[in-house]
């Protein structure tokens, strides 16, 4: 893994209110992606599979969250997790916040 990925990664999640690192043909990261367009949450979404350094950035995922899996998300540049993490939050909510008060606070409603 390249200092650079790790670099990109940090500089997604840092100019982003929200980003979900996804692969186009996954159903948890499309599910995911729905939940936060249910929100009308204005989100960025980079695809690892269609880009060229997409592998890269996975392992530079990994080292920053210790989570290889997709979705990865971050919501004001804190680590929400994958998918059911994620779930979870719009369910009962993050540290006693509700979602909708996360996107706000990160500036994505």
């Amino acid at each position: 893994m390249s200092d650079a990925a790790q670099l990109k990664v940090q500089q997604l999640i840092d100019d982003n209110a929200v980003v979900v690192f996804s692969k186009s043909y996954c159903p948890y990261c499309n599910n995911s992606k729905r939940l936060l367009d249910s929100f009308d949450a204005k989100y960025a979404s980079y695809e690892l599979n269609q880009e060229s350094d997409g592998a890269a950035l996975q392992e530079a995922l990994l080292k920053i969250t210790g989570q290889r899996t997709v979705p990865n998300i971050f919501i004001g540049k804190k680590h929400i997790g994958g998918n059911s993490d994620f779930e979870a939050v719009v369910k009962s909510g993050k540290d006693g916040k509700k979602i909708e008060e996360l996107l706000r606070e990160a500036g994505a409603i």
